[in-house]
């Protein structure tokens, strides 16, 4: 964060909340659940993973965050023939006027504050692994050389449902370095008559500057002194403790569907997401219910089924679902 970004108040964090909220909503239609729970992502800096069907403005709503941010955007379109090299960069040979050859870095576009990861399981495994390290130590390494990346960094991934052509699933190790992930459902009627409307004139609407990175910074830095009590605490480790199949608090289905259950990971981000969430909607406590409504988007992607769950077509969400109703508070 800059020396010049003064610490912001909670009245400012709502403001300026609220701005963005209303500057996306210029261009998304509907999705008002998406874009919060992308808005808290962004300000928890953590990545977010989005999936639906082609065609439901997930890739819009990454550009307009990125314009009512004001960030440096950058997007990869990911296909099967896409390589490692051409997302974090690569060394090339230069000559000069004397003749003497050097090697410079020419950076990829992962060297931007917010990266659009396109149909990320459209590429294989080997270049989905690419963005491990920049997901998590915010860097990346090249031929030995270490670079940092710009700060804020946030990765928006797009993801197409399993069962469409052309699909690889992402690695665990990948799928848990998102801090939640979301599901995009089809408009109802109404937003889709307003989507045709907006996008069938002569000029499409765009979204104004709200907030910039330092002040997404501050933010996070504010909601990360939200305090939590102990037995609040206490709650999101039994809640995740019973995503595992041989704890013997875990609810039937976890047993009898689950193969491997969440990270830590999904305990941190279900506490970082209520703090951000209780501090939008004017409250200071986390209660159950914050947590509760964190599990879903924290913990969906961190479930892994077993082959009878899946041949039961039993979801994550399901799973989540009796988790919440069994573990009480």
């Amino acid at each position: 964060m800059s020396e010049k970004q003064p610490p912001i108040t909670v009245e400012q964090f709502r403001e300026t909340a609220a701005r963005i909220e209303t500057q996306v909503a210029r261009v998304i239609v509907g999705q008002q659940a998406i874009v919060r729970h992308v808005l808290i992502g962004l300000i928890a800096g953590g990545h977010i993973l989005l999936e639906g069907v082609p065609g439901l403005g997930k890739t819009m709503l990454v550009r307009t965050l990125a314009d009512a941010l004001d960030l440096h955007f950058s997007r990869i379109q990911f296909t099967p023939d896409l390589m490692p090299a051409d997302i974090v960069g690569t060394d090339i040979l230069e000559e000069d006027d004397r003749g003497n050859r050097t090697f410079r870095f020419q950076q990829g576009p992962i060297f931007a504050n917010l990266v659009l990861a396109d149909e990320i399981n459209r590429a294989t495994p080997k270049t989905q692994s690419a963005l491990l390290e920049a997901m998590q130590e915010q860097r990346v390494t090249v031929s030995k050389t270490t670079y940092t990346l710009p700060s804020p960094f946030l990765v928006l991934a797009t993801q197409n449902p399993i069962e469409m052509e052309g699909t690889y699933p992402l690695p665990e190790a990948q799928l848990d370095r998102f801090t939640f992930k979301l599901n995009v459902h089809f408009p109802a009627a109404d937003e889709l008559a307003e989507i045709l409307n907006r996008t069938t004139r002569q000029s499409e609407p765009k979204a104004s500057q709200a907030a910039d990175g330092d002040t997404i910074l501050a933010m996070g830095e504010l909601a990360r002194g939200v305090a939590i009590a102990s037995h609040v605490n206490e709650y999101a480790v039994r809640l995740l403790l019973a995503t595992h199949p041989d704890n013997e608090h875990a609810p039937a289905a976890v047993k009898r569907f689950v193969r491997y259950g969440a990270s830590p990971r999904g305990a941190q981000a279900m506490i970082l997401g209520a703090k951000i969430s209780v501090l939008l909607g004017g409250r200071y406590n986390i209660s159950f219910e914050d947590l509760q409504a964190m599990a879903f988007p924290a913990l969906r992607h961190r479930i892994i089924l077993n082959f009878e769950g899946e041949a039961e077509g039993i979801t994550t969400d399901d799973v989540i679902g009796e988790i919440v109703k069994r573990v009480t508070p």
